[in-house]
Parts: structure tokens; sequence; C-alpha cells
């Protein structure tokens, strides 16, 4: 099952910051089972995060984790551009990640990341949006990834 990781970032895409989130998703995701493609890097800009997601989608990613973007800064848009893409919410699991990472941190509660479902060119998939550090893209896989498979699974039309 293929499974996409797109980081938001302009200090990542201008190369002032290595990109240390996407590629623990990947290596999260791929543990898991998934064939993940080299996480995908993107300015923080609404129209080209919308478009990375649609792509990915479009080309079959069935799971897709976004990192960074999800707080409160001025550039801070990977959220806007998901809601705009979502055909449901799942906030439960969201939920369970800001309370899994503020165990740690009281800074988790401040990430206002979505997790859905996004429907592009006829296919389903489930998006989360991981925080852009590496604490919250690992608290994002420990909570969410026990439910992956399952929830694509719901997608097809398999039982509860």
């Amino acid at each position: 099952m293929l499974a996409a990781v797109i980081t938001c970032s302009d200090r990542a895409v201008s190369g002032a910051y290595s990109d240390r989130s996407g590629p623990l998703l990947r290596q999260a995701l791929d543990a898991l089972g998934f064939e993940t493609r080299d996480p995908r890097i993107v300015p923080d800009n609404l129209v080209m995060i919308r478009a990375a997601i649609r792509e990915a989608v479009a080309s079959g990613a069935r799971v897709v984790l976004t990192t960074g973007g999800t707080g409160v800064g001025p550039r801070d848009v990977t959220v806007e551009a998901t809601l705009d893409l979502l055909a449901c919410e799942l906030p439960g699991i969201m939920e369970a990640i800001r309370r899994h990472g503020a165990e740690k941190t009281p800074r988790a509660l401040l990430s206002r990341g979505l997790a859905g479902v996004v429907e592009c060119a006829g296919t389903r998939a489930i998006i989360i949006n991981a925080p852009g550090s590496e604490g919250g893209a690992s608290d994002t896989i420990e909570v969410a990834g026990p439910l992956l498979q399952h929830l694509v699974e719901q997608l097809d039309g398999a039982d509860h």
C-alpha cells in the first residue's frame, strides 16, 4: 500500500534546515508495511501544499502524512491547505496525538494539525498533519501508526 510524506518548510526547501521529521515518518511508515516514497519538500505556501497533497493522493497514496506548518506562525498554513481538501475530519486522532505529546511537553498542545479523509481523482486517502519537530512527528506515528491499515481498509468498505 502506497504512502506519501510531505514536508512543509521554507527552511528545508532553501537548504537552511535539514529535514529530519520527513525521513523519520517515511522510515516509520516503511516499518508499518507501507511503500513510501522519499519525502517531498514544499515551501510554506498554501497553494503548493494543497497541490502536493492532491498529487500524492491522485498518484495512489492511501496515507499522506504532512510534517510542519501546524503552529501559529504567520507562514504555518498546512492546516488551512488540508482543511480545504477534507471530505471528513477524524478529530479523535489529533486529540490523542496532542494528549500523547503533552505528556512530554506542553508545547504539543499548540499544534493545530488535522486528520481526516481526502478524495482526489477517485482515490480516498487518510491525511494527518504532524508537527515539524522530530518529537511531534514521533508522537504522530506512535499514536496513528497502529490505526492506519485499519483506516484504509475502512475507506475500502471493510467492517469496523
